[in-house]
């Protein structure tokens, strides 16, 4: 998955584990950067009557470095504060929700919204409204209404919400976590004796029919880059204070002390895939100008040496490099630093030879009519990893990568396994239920809680 339980400790914290971050010129408005930052992940929708919501002891933040020194230049901090409107009922509401402002909504969650460039912070918004969770459709009977109503402008053209959205990203985590064991590849995964039998199978998106809780933000381009350099490095994070105490008085936890960084994201997988177990939680806590001692971990990804061993004869190329050492340029160049010009003709989104782990997108390439979900190695400059877009099939592109697919655009010499350009988890966007948008905030209505679209309403019993 792209970051839903990648480290230890966050996994037992999932209101402040980011999952998914995006970074993308806005199709429907080419002169905005859109920025999306998605947390609690893998939410069961009729997880009531204490719906999901964001943590108000949870500092969130989407951070821009438009210098290249993997420190933030611009941040949009998010807080937020939950009010309960009558606490002798133990509903979440009382009744159809029509407006994020009917009374019948009992458990509401308003929010700020701070911008801190450099030693200056201003509140561009305070106490914005989000929507309720889609409950179902006596409860929640018109959600897109309810989005509208939660999206708000602020100052100098910027768009913000903050709420329940369907899960956008795709993975067949059953086969990934399965020892790789990719549905459309198994037949050819003979390993541990495994009697496969199967013929190729398509992937089945473990992720689909759940939720996340979305931050998302639209900016003017002019707004985040500076110095004349189009390409912005764009991560989140979440903190929490670091003393945590128990009030038995009020039967609950307080909290005081400095904000401390609980987790982290910006590529997706990097902390899920490349980073070894006992350095994920001390990834989450450190910032992207740190990385250069995670660096050693994307120059020899473990999961190179794995596709050859699990998949024996398929990826021979991959295995001799592997075998060699050598280190893998091709990765630290999307991963950690960006793409210099002259490997891909046209593009480039390099920012410097700071290591860091950054989504990078060079803010200067506009949208394209026609989006290839496989992104820059699909012909697609606008696509991941020039940023990430909702649809773009990350984890196809990923492991691609890693396969080899694109080593050769560094060293001339080299020939890639055919399997390197056909290696998938065998997913789509149209494996996605809940069709993305194509107006801010771009991820689907969130799966109601009372069903999912591929339901069937029983008939009634006769006589009603």
């Amino acid at each position: 998955m792209s970051s839903h339980r990648e480290a230890p400790e966050i996994s037992k914290d999932p209101v402040a584990d980011s999952t998914d971050v995006y970074a993308f010129v806005s199709p429907d408005k080419p002169d905005t950067v859109t920025l999306i930052a998605n947390y609690i992940p893998l939410q069961e929708p009729s997880g009531g009557p204490n719906f999901y919501e964001f943590g108000d002891d949870v500092l969130y933040a989407i951070h821009i470095d438009n210098n290249g020194d993997g420190y933030a230049d611009i941040s949009y901090e998010f807080r937020f504060t939950t009010e309960v409107q009558d606490e002798d009922t133990f509903l979440y509401n009382t009744g159809p929700i029509t407006s994020i402002s009917d009374s019948t909504f009992n458990r509401r969650q308003y929010y700020s919204v701070t911008v801190v460039d450099g030693d200056a912070q201003k509140t561009i918004g305070s106490k914005l409204a989000s929507p309720p969770c889609n409950i179902g459709p006596l409860s929640t009977p018109d959600y897109p209404a309810l989005t509208a109503e939660a999206v708000h402008s602020l100052v100098d053209g910027i768009k913000v919400f903050a709420g329940q959205r369907a899960e956008g990203f795709y993975v067949d985590l059953g086969a990934i976590f399965d020892l790789a064991d990719l549905r459309p590849f198994e037949q050819l995964h003979t390993t541990f004796g495994l009697p496969v039998v199967l013929a190729s199978t398509a992937g089945v998106n473990d992720t689909n029919d759940l939720n996340v809780h979305s931050i998302a933000i639209q900016v003017p381009i002019s707004l985040l880059t500076s110095h004349g350099h189009p390409t912005i490095g764009v991560w989140t994070a979440a903190y929490r204070q670091s003393a945590t105490m128990w009030d038995e008085d009020q039967g609950r936890n307080v909290y005081s002390g400095p904000w401390r960084q609980v987790s982290r994201l910006g590529n997706p997988l990097f902390n899920e895939v490349i980073n070894p177990m006992g350095k994920k939680d001390l990834w989450n806590s450190l910032p992207p100008s740190a990385d250069k001692q995670f660096a050693q971990y994307v120059a020899h990804p473990e999961l190179a040496s794995l596709l050859p061993a699990l998949y024996p004869g398929v990826f021979p190329q991959l295995a001799a490099l592997d075998k060699a050492g050598t280190a893998r340029a091709d990765l630290e160049a999307i991963l950690l630093t960006g793409i210099p010009a002259g490997i891909v003709t046209g593009f480039t989104n390099y920012t410097g030879a700071v290591q860091a782990d950054m989504l990078r997108l060079n803010t200067t390439i506009k949208p394209t009519a026609s989006p290839n979900i496989l992104g820059l190695i699909g012909g697609d400059a606008a696509g991941f990893p020039n940023g990430r877009r909702v649809f773009d099939d990350v984890v196809t592109i990923e492991i691609r990568a890693i396969a080899g697919v694109i080593y050769g655009l560094v060293d001339k010499s080299y020939t890639p396994d055919a399997a390197a350009g056909e290696v998938s988890d065998g997913l789509t966007p149209s494996d996605v239920s809940s069709p993305y948008l194509t107006e801010f905030p771009y991820l689907g209505v969130p799966y109601s809680g009372y069903y999912t679209p591929d339901a069937t309403p029983p008939t009634p019993p006769a006589g009603f």
